[in-house]
Formats: structure tokens, C-alpha cells, sequence
């Protein structure tokens, strides 16, 4: 965003920590009602903001800075070993790029994964509406890129903002049962190739919290940028 863009920030008060229930956090909240917010959303993403719904929002939390908001450098990623072959396990598969429509089975396989993930954990009674405005909102750039197996069965979403700056990883959702086949990894290197397709620069992965078990995926992958005082800089 630059100097000419005016927008209203609001914070908002203390409530518990998603990551660490011991700490409090607070965010800073792009005015949702704003009509310029889809035109400056795409800026938004290289300040640190990322999407949940209809607001735009990064932490601002009074004593802890653990959340930075991280993406990949396309030109500079490379895939690893491991990476390779989860690519090779899924070669004859079909990835499509396809409106966010909410069809039945994409909802399906969301509950599915958040009943088996993430048992009790405040999102896994969702109903049709919370998956809808959860994952996206009018003005959104958002697309589904779905990966269906060889029997032509959904086993995967990556619910992704598609913007000039580079792609944002809004939530991605996969059958847990085919844990063996690290679908949340193939959907990420899936990404990184659609945005290599499209041109763009960065794959927006929202936030990383060093030592936090549920961000060390992100740490595998190469060409890892952080937003640290203000400033993209290689994760090291």
C-alpha cells in the first residue's frame, strides 16, 4: 500500500491465543466495510496481513512478536528428496484449478479432515455457512485447486487467494487417511507450480512460530522468506 492509499486499521482487545493458550493476542484489522479494501489487499499481503473470511488482519500482540508472516520466493525454490517423491507418489493425479463453489464433497472432505485433524477444536461441527465464510468472501480472489486421485475421488483442497503480488495459502484441507502420501506438502508444491505458471512472485504461507509443532512443515521448504522489523529476509 503506499502513502496515497488511506485506509482504517482497527485493533482489536485481547483474546487468547490460538497457538499458545498461555499467552494473550491482539490483531491489527483491515476495515472489512471498506470499499477499497480488494484493490489494496493484493499490497496488503506484502505488508504481513493475510485473509480469514472477510477480514484482513495481522498479530500485534503487546509482549510477543513469535508470529511472522512467511512465503516462498519462486524463482529461488528448489524441492528437496523428500518433496520429489511425494510429487512422484500422486504423478498420475489430476490437479484443477476451479471455482470455490461449495459443493457438497469439497464440504465433506473439510469436516472429514477437521474431525480426524483437529478433534475438538472449536471448527469441527462446521456447517455449509462457517465452511463458506471461513474461506472466502465476496470480493475475495479466491480459487479451489483441487487434486483428485485416479479414480477421479476429491482428496484434497488448497484454498488459495490468487493476486499480481503471488498466491496466498488461505487453508488447505485433505483426506486424513492417506496420511502416507503428505498431502498437505504436495498441495503446497502444487501451489508453488501454479504460481510458476502465473508468473508471480511469492506463495504466501501466512504465519510461522519458531518451535510451534504445527508450523515445522513450513521450515522445509526452500527459498523461506520472513517478514522480520518491516523486512522480507531469507529464514535462516
Amino acid at each position: 500500500m503506499s502513502a496515497r492509499d488511506t485506509i482504517r486499521l482497527f485493533q482489536t482487545s485481547e483474546h487468547a491465543c490460538g497457538y499458545w493458550p498461555e499467552r494473550s493476542a491482539r490483531d491489527l484489522v483491515l476495515d472489512p466495510a471498506a470499499p477499497e479494501l480488494a484493490r489494496l489487499y493484493p499490497a496488503a499481503l506484502t505488508q504481513g496481513f493475510r485473509r480469514s473470511g472477510g477480514h484482513v488482519y495481522r498479530p500485534n500482540c503487546r509482549a510477543c512478536q513469535a508470529c511472522l508472516p512467511v512465503r516462498i520466493s519462486i524463482k529461488d525454490f528448489t524441492p528437496n528428496r523428500t518433496q520429489r517423491r511425494a510429487l512422484l507418489k500422486v504423478k498420475t493425479w489430476r490437479f484443477v484449478d476451479q471455482a470455490p463453489e461449495p459443493e457438497p464433497g469439497v464440504f465433506a472432505l473439510y469436516r472429514h479432515y477437521l474431525q480426524t485433524r483437529h478433534r475438538h477444536g472449536g471448527m469441527d461441527e462446521a456447517e455449509p455457512a462457517d465452511f463458506e465464510n471461513f474461506i472466502r468472501c465476496d470480493w475475495s480472489p479466491t480459487r479451489f485447486l483441487c487434486a483428485y486421485d485416479d479414480q477421479d475421488v476429491l482428496r484434497a483442497v488448497a484454498v488459495t487467494d490468487v493476486t499480481r503480488e503471488g498466491l496466498s495459502a488461505v487453508y488447505t484441507f485433505f483426506d486424513p487417511d492417506l496420511a502416507q502420501l503428505s498431502l498437505g506438502t504436495v498441495s503446497i508444491l502444487q501451489q508453488i507450480a501454479w504460481a510458476k505458471r502465473l508468473g508471480v512472485p511469492h506463495l504466501y504461507l501466512g504465519f510461522w512460530l519458531d518451535g510451534h509443532p504445527k508450523m515445522h512443515y513450513k521450515r522445509q521448504f526452500s527459498a523461506l522468506e520472513a517478514r522480520i522489523d518491516g523486512v522480507w529476509q531469507p529464514l535462516t
